[in-house]
C-alpha cells in the first residue's frame, strides 16, 4: 500500500456475507429436523421455529443500527491511495473466518431438533434473513447519500466480520460507481 493507502472493505458486503450461509444452514437443518418427531412433536416445533425465525430476523436486522448510522454520517472521503477490496474477497474472508461457527451452529440446530423439530434451523434461517434486511437498509442509506461506505480491513477483527465493532473508529466513503458491488452489497448487474 503506497503513500499511506489502506485496504478497504464494503460495510454492506461484510454484513451481507453471512446471510446466504446462515440461510442455507438453517434451511437444511430445518428440513432434516422436521423428519425427527422430537419431544414436543413436529407441529409445536415448527410453530416455535416460525416464532424464532421472526424474532431472529427482527433482532438481527435492527441490532446496532444507531452505530451503523453514526458511522455512515461521519464517513470521510476515501483517499486515492486506498485499495478497495473486491466483493468476492470480502465474502470469502468472512466465510473463512466463520466456517467453524457456521458448522457448530448447523450441528446445534440439528441437535435441537430432538427437542423442537425444525426450530433451530428456522432460527438460523431467520438470522440470515435479518442480515439481508440489514444490508438492504445500508444500501438504501448509501443510495440516499450517493456514497458507498467502506471500512478498513484491519479493523474488521479476526473473523473479518465486525464492520461496526469497537475497533472501527470511522468509515470511508466513495462514489456509487466505485468497487464491484452495488449499494447494499449485491453484485453489480
Amino acid at each position: 500500500m503506497a503513500h499511506g493507502g489502506q485496504g478497504l472493505a464494503r460495510v454492506a458486503v461484510v454484513v451481507r456475507a453471512g446471510a446466504a450461509p446462515l440461510w442455507w444452514c438453517g434451511v437444511f437443518a430445518a428440513g432434516i429436523g422436521v423428519l425427527v418427531p422430537g419431544l414436543t412433536g413436529r407441529r409445536i416445533g415448527v410453530l416455535a421455529g416460525a416464532a424464532l425465525f421472526v424474532l431472529a430476523a427482527t433482532v438481527t436486522a435492527y441490532t446496532r443500527r444507531k452505530r451503523y448510522a453514526a458511522l455512515v454520517r461521519s464517513a470521510a472521503r476515501a483517499s486515492k491511495h486506498d485499495i478497495l477490496q473486491d466483493r468476492a474477497v470480502t465474502m470469502r474472508n468472512w466465510r473463512r473466518g466463520h466456517r467453524w461457527w457456521l458448522l457448530l451452529a448447523f450441528v446445534a440446530a440439528l441437535g435441537s431438533s430432538f427437542a423442537l423439530p425444525a426450530a433451530g434451523g428456522m432460527l438460523l434461517a431467520g438470522a440470515g434473513v435479518g442480515l439481508w434486511l440489514k444490508a438492504g437498509w445500508l444500501g438504501r442509506r448509501e443510495r440516499a447519500a450517493e456514497a458507498l461506505i467502506w471500512v478498513r480491513v484491519d479493523w474488521l477483527g479476526r473473523g473479518s466480520g465486525a464492520p461496526a465493532g469497537k475497533p472501527v473508529k470511522a468509515c470511508r466513503a466513495t462514489g456509487v460507481a466505485a468497487g464491484d458491488a452495488a449499494p447494499g452489497g449485491a453484485r453489480r448487474r
